[in-house]
């Protein structure tokens, strides 16, 4: 869970900066800077909890083989 929480805050200030940067807008870049890193972060532990999951089935394939 620490990967998670270091890239969403990763996520957050690029998005912040990013969308400030485009717009102009402190509301803008806090808005998009909330909204959209924390549902692609809980996006990316889904992905990273399948992406465990199909590994863990290869080796057990690789281990029957």
């Amino acid at each position: 869970m620490t990967k998670t929480m270091t890239f969403a805050i990763l996520h957050f200030s690029v998005a912040f900066t990013i969308t400030y940067l485009l717009t102009g807008s402190i509301v803008i870049g806090g808005a998009v800077a909330l909204i959209e890193p924390a549902v692609n972060t809980v996006v990316f532990y889904f992905h990273e909890k399948v992406w465990k999951g199909i590994e863990s089935k290869n080796a057990l394939q690789n281990a029957a083989v």
